[in-house]
């Protein structure tokens, strides 16, 4: 028995060795660079040059950008410090890009869609960045580690920057450094940011709090006919999108686009100046995207009009400030060994029932003080 497997495995390494032969004679096509630049792109142990830093940013160094952005994602305090004072010096550079969130379900083609629409957008002269909300990068590393083989023109452009999520562990701490990239990613001269949400629920509204435009891809027949269509995402979109309208696609996308005019009807818009458009495209052919865009742009020029679209980035400012005040208060309570304590101890006798949520909460709030 033992001679036969001998046998056997010497058989397998004659029938392998051609095999490798031929495969070594040919050589491999050579990849182009990605954009995609490292989330764990380490930092200097020295002090942080923020003068140095903030002037290669705003000539658009782009390893000057994947340095701020893993500064802004660090948890160090001296980081964090850094951090601030960094943003705050690039403040008067920001504001001027068009933000963009993107949502959808699994299967909908979010990935093919931000890589063509990139695509379109850089052969008009822009600058794309994409950047992605995904509370679940913690644990999974993050969607969009592998969406950027599906992005596989956008991610060999040197006009485009992609960032996986900031891998924070809560939707808070995601979304509020994820703002923060978009700042230093409009700072290096990015035309256009595209916010693609990751998971699902709250990350939306996360999104939509970020960006001046949301979009909401929909899928051909998704039905009964509106399954998966939840009423307060549809409450959020600016536009909604059927993807995958080509070949026997069609006549389904042309229906399930009039099932959601029909919802659209029914639902009170975001804005009394702007009545979210319905429209059918396929990213996979590449028709639509010129109308897509131009509904975007007809979009931001009606706010413009109207005064609204400066009053929304000055409530999403506010709105960031609390959330970010939020995180801070809860970091606190994470730092100070003496209060993780305290917390642990009245976590247990929360989880035991001897003192309601209200008390613990109010105990909480005096260690704070």
């Amino acid at each position: 028995m033992h001679n036969s497997g001998a046998l056997r495995r010497g058989n397998a390494k004659l029938h392998l060795k051609p095999a490798v032969r031929r495969a070594s004679a040919v050589r491999p096509p050579r990849v182009p660079r990605v954009a995609v630049v490292k989330q764990d792109m380490p930092l200097p142990n020295a002090p942080i040059d923020i003068i140095a830093l903030t002037k290669d940013l705003r000539a658009g160094s782009r390893a000057a950008l994947a340095r701020a952005i893993t500064l802004i994602e660090s948890r160090r305090s001296d980081h964090q410090a850094a951090a601030r004072e960094l943003v705050q010096a690039l403040l008067p550079d920001t504001g001027k890009a068009i933000r963009v969130g993107i949502t959808g379900s699994p299967g909908v083609g979010k990935s093919t869609t931000i890589d063509v629409l990139g695509m379109f957008l850089i052969e008009r002269g822009d600058k794309v960045a994409v950047l992605a909300v995904d509370p679940s990068s913690a644990r999974t590393g993050g969607s969009i580690l592998g969406d950027k083989t599906r992005m596989a023109r956008l991610s060999a452009s040197d006009r485009a920057y992609i960032r996986p999520s900031p891998a924070s562990g809560t939707l808070g701490g995601v979304a509020a450094k994820t703002r923060e990239a978009m700042l230093l990613c409009e700072a290096a001269g990015f035309d256009v940011v595209l916010v693609e949400t990751v998971g699902i629920g709250q990350s939306e509204t996360a999104v939509c709090d970020m960006t001046d435009f949301f979009l909401a891809l929909m899928l051909p027949g998704a039905g009964d006919e509106l399954q998966g269509i939840k009423k307060g995402l549809v409450e959020l979109a600016d536009m909604i999108a059927v993807n995958k309208a080509d070949g026997d696609n069609i006549k389904r996308a042309n229906l399930a686009a009039a099932e959601y005019r029909g919802a659209l009807h029914i639902l009170t818009p975001r804005s009394e100046h702007w009545h979210p458009p319905v429209l059918t495209y396929s990213a996979l052919m590449a028709k639509g995207i010129g109308e897509l865009w131009q509904k975007i742009i007809d979009h931001r020029t009606a706010m413009n009009a109207s005064g609204e679209f400066a009053a929304r980035r000055r409530q999403q400012q506010v709105k960031w400030m609390w959330s970010m005040l939020e995180q801070r208060m809860l970091a606190r309570l994470r730092a100070d060994p003496a209060i993780r304590s305290g917390v642990k101890k009245i976590e247990a006798e929360v989880a035991d029932g001897r003192i309601t949520p209200a008390l613990a909460a109010e105990q909480i709030t005096e260690m704070l003080k």
